[in-house]
């Protein structure tokens, strides 16, 4: 299964600082959630352990990621992969870019993403929402560690609702999306007797 995200971020933090972290194993271990260990393997490369849960499937993933296309304190590119025995494997790549603005750096993404195993079986809604969740978190922390201070959430329509990457001037801001987790999960369960 196939996913595809997109989504900026700005940062309270001049695009030096911004590129040192992007490239720094201890500060990316620390924003990742659920990241366990991530080590510099060369140059351009790290591996890393991820322990996550996506509704009911629970794994460690054991990866690689490359980084090219690099120009420094502008973009890279990420490609990576991961196993995480019986949930499944995790593949794919992401363009990650940076500018000036007025209140620090606005750094962008889009990530496409193949997933296969367990967790392709739960459906592209639950993974998507899981997904930007992560976003949504490392986004917080990467914001915290380049010395910002993140706006609170603002209050979900719905309980439950699942959080996505917004921006705002010198600060990561989490917004809430339109669909609730318990809807989510709710059209996912009806799926498996369609």
């Amino acid at each position: 299964m196939a996913m595809t995200m997109t989504g900026e971020a700005t940062l309270p933090a001049a695009r030096a600082k911004v590129w040192a972290l992007l490239n720094d194993p201890e500060v990316l271990k620390s924003c990742i959630p659920g990241c366990q260990s991530l080590e510099r393997t060369g140059d351009n490369g790290f591996s890393a352990v991820v322990k996550t849960k996506i509704g009911p499937v629970a794994a460690t993933f054991k990866g690689k990621v490359e980084l090219s296309d690099i120009v420094p304190e502008v973009s890279y590119r990420i490609a990576g992969e991961g196993e995480g025995g019986v949930a499944g494997f995790a593949k794919g790549g992401a363009k990650v870019s940076l500018a000036d603005v007025e209140s620090g750096t606005l750094l962008r993404y889009d990530v496409e993403a193949h997933v296969g195993g367990k967790m392709a079986q739960l459906g592209s809604r639950l993974i998507d929402g899981v997904a930007k969740g992560m976003a949504d978190k490392f986004f917080t922390s990467f914001a915290e560690a380049a010395g910002g201070r993140v706006a609170p959430a603002a209050p979900a329509p719905e309980p439950l609702a699942a959080p996505a990457v917004g921006r705002s001037a010198g600060q990561a801001k989490v917004t809430p999306q339109k669909t609730s987790w318990l809807r989510r999960i709710w059209e996912w369960f009806m799926s498996l007797w369609r």
